[in-house]
């Protein structure tokens, strides 16, 4: 460029033309190419081939046309994929080893199948269903999902945020008569009705789940952010502690349902407590002082300890003792577990006459159950480096919730406790599940009338003191607030309507609110203005430094979000901040430079589209638009760097019918470079840099 003119800006100075020798080099200079248009790239570098069309055909036989190479597919080695993708043991079985994992696998095993044991009959008092029923659900979900899940580390069966909804559901769909005293015979009666109920629930939840398989919505999951499941989980934990009061007080109170769940319940325990029971209320500070020092050596020595220490186990023992040997079921009244009926239940079809108010509790239970399996799995992998099939745990839990329903189970999902415990104890695969099933089964075939003396009181301490985990992610929070604020909003607002409202709409609350922001972030993208770095051909926001170089008459944008019907409204007023469209005849002020500074007309501009990933169709009206009023106000404008799909829905909008394919470029250092010949030729040659 030749030696141009001041431009009468406080702090400008002259740059040297563009074909001198300076300190600041032009992309026009010698030693670069020409500027590539997209049709000249495509000529010199070739376009993706398409199919040529062939001639109509009848219906029938082109159908079968499309169908022949999907079953040759399907036939020999295409089945065996599929079989191998849908039975993982096939592939991993064969390349187990045996010498180094068989002893962690089943150590691990026999940990956890003891754990599932008090475990199990804990979370079904909080789904309300009889103890006996959490085995069943500690032993068929763990066994289905031995045979078709991925992930190596996960440990399934009762969870107690499941737990928790299922309960709530159950006490809204079976309530307890009005009084409470019942007969041996109705009680009998209730809790038949509540296992069906619980079964239709852990049913319907399957079936969700498969048919979410079947139109591979496996990519949900990602829906479910991190945050939102971990305030979600953290939330109902402090849920479980407050339900498990009563239980803890020995006070015989009517669960509460519904919003404001919390405080309910902790209104009518505070009413209660000169009720409470003295030897309820000792054998829970007793389990609680030895369950909560245990969890914490646990933790705290889990690298020094060959396995973690079964606390649960040895409360149960110790407190079944005690109660035995005391009678405080008799002279206190202590409620106790009662008889485990031995053996397993008739496969019985679940009651469907109540679908639709079984179906609306089963989405969020379905939902849940995908979100906290998938997560938890996805962490193991990764710390493992190995891989997960979301689509294939779908499959997986949805199989395992509906064939367990058929033998009275509740719903199910993995679980935060165990699946620790496994990994810490030496799990490897998921054969370790094979033996935490030979625990559950010896228990349901000859050890459970050991339990017939155990307190629920023990249980309901088992249930506070397994939240131990979930109440220690609000430990995060502080790590949260530096990383991402909006992150942590997320956070405070799925736990806050969690506690506050109930679990299922908290999650929808936590859900909605996590896509907000993602729609939020779109609207608050800024437009940036680009300049030339010295000595490079590479452009840069003008804000990041004074030495970026910016030639009058010319304006690099660069747009860095989606173009959508959401932000067409901020893309069009940036453009014209930008551009002064409509206002050709005032002075505005540069967007980047000084604040007194007096921009000069813009003749050519230059989109950078590299950040616009996707447009629809009301984003790719507005850029013809802009091209329309641009042409219209003598502006050059000149997109960069446009994906594929982006330029394609452009065209079909008919970019083209406004600007030439020689305005299109593959890179913003080409647009710029034909950007500076244009103005070379057409106007005074000045550069400004800003100081």
């Amino acid at each position: 460029m030749a030696q141009g003119r001041m431009s009468g800006i406080r702090g400008a100075r002259n740059c040297p033309g563009l074909g001198e020798v300076s300190g600041v080099r032009s992309p026009l200079g010698t030693g670069f190419r020409k500027p590539l248009t997209e049709d000249r790239f495509r000529q010199l570098f070739g376009d993706a081939e398409e199919e040529p069309e062939l001639p109509a055909e009848p219906s029938l036989p082109r159908l079968l046309r499309l169908w022949r190479p999907r079953a040759r597919a399907c036939s020999g080695s295409g089945a065996w994929r599929l079989l191998l993708a849908r039975l993982p043991p096939l592939s991993w079985l064969p390349r187990y080893r045996w010498r180094a994992w068989l002893l962690g696998d089943a150590v691990a095993g026999v940990t956890v199948g003891i754990v599932h044991v008090p475990q199990g009959m804990a979370f079904a008092l909080l789904s309300s269903v009889p103890p006996v029923f959490g085995l069943y659900t500690s032993f068929f979900p763990v066994l289905i999902y031995t045979l078709l899940g991925t992930g190596r580390h996960l440990s399934t069966g009762t969870f107690a945020v499941l737990s928790l909804m299922t309960g709530s559901a159950i006490e809204r769909l079976v309530p307890e008569p009005p009084g409470g005293n019942l007969s041996g015979i109705e009680r009998e009666r209730l809790d038949a009705q509540r296992v069906g109920a619980a079964a239709a629930l852990a049913f319907w939840s399957g079936a969700l789940m498969l048919g979410m398989f079947v139109l591979q919505l496996g990519v949900l999951s990602t829906f479910l952010s991190e945050p939102v499941v971990k305030a979600l989980t953290s939330g109902a934990a402090l849920h479980v502690l407050v339900s498990q009061l009563p239980s803890l007080l020995g006070l015989p109170l009517p669960r509460q349902i519904g919003c404001f769940t919390l405080f309910k319940t902790l209104a009518v325990v505070l009413t209660a407590l000169p009720r409470s029971s003295p030897a309820e209320l000792t054998i829970s500070a007793l389990s609680l002082a030895l369950l909560v020092p245990v969890k914490e050596l646990n933790a705290r020595f889990r690298d020094r300890l060959p396995t973690p220490i079964p606390g649960e186990v040895v409360m149960v023992l110790l407190a079944s003792v005690l109660c035995f040997t005391s009678s405080l079921d008799t002279r206190y009244n202590v409620q106790i577990v009662g008889m485990l009926p031995g053996g397993f239940p008739q496969p019985l079809l679940p009651n469907l006459t109540e679908l639709p108010r079984i179906l609306a509790d089963s989405l969020p239970i379905a939902l849940v159950t995908f979100a906290v399996s998938a997560s938890l799995a996805s962490i193991y992998a990764d710390k493992y480096s190995y891989t997960i099939d979301s689509n294939q745990e779908l499959l997986a839990h949805g199989v395992s919730n509906l064939i367990s329903s058929l033998f009275s189970c509740f719903p199910n999902s993995a679980t935060l406790a165990t699946t620790s415990l496994l990994v810490d104890a030496g799990g490897n695969t998921q054969l370790a599940g094979v033996f935490s099933c030979v625990i559950v089964l010896s228990v349901l075939l000859w050890l459970g009338p050991f339990f017939y003396y155990l307190p629920k009181a023990v249980l309901a301490c088992i249930n506070i003191s397994s939240m131990r985990q979930m109440f220690f992610q609000m430990r995060e929070l502080p790590q949260l607030w530096r990383i991402s604020r909006m992150d942590f909003a997320v956070w405070m607002v799925t736990w806050l309507a969690v506690v506050t409202l109930s679990v299922d709409l908290g999650l929808a609350v936590g859900v909605v609110f996590s896509m907000m922001t993602v729609v939020c972030r779109t609207q608050r993208v800024q437009c940036l203005a680009l300049g030339l770095a010295e000595g490079t051909e590479l452009y840069r926001p003008l804000r990041e430094s004074h030495k970026f170089l910016q030639v009058p008459g010319l304006c690099i944008l660069s747009y860095p979000t989606p173009l959508y019907f959401g932000t067409r409204g901020q893309f069009r007023r940036i453009l014209e901040r930008h551009l002064g469209l409509g206002e050709r005849d005032k002075e505005t002020p540069k967007p980047d430079g000084p604040p007194d500074a007096v921009a000069e007309p813009v003749r050519v501009v230059v989109l950078d589209c590299s950040g616009v990933t996707f447009a629809d169709a009301a984003g790719a009206r507005e850029v013809v638009q802009l091209a329309s009023r641009c042409r219209d106000a003598g502006i050059h404008l000149l997109l960069a760097q446009c994906n594929a799909s982006v330029m394609r829905t452009l065209t079909w909008a008919g970019l083209l019918d406004v600007v030439t394919p020689e305005q299109l470029f593959v890179s913003v250092q080409d647009a710029a470079a034909h950007a500076l010949e244009r103005l070379e030729l057409t106007g005074p040659k000045t550069c400004t840099v800003w100081v």
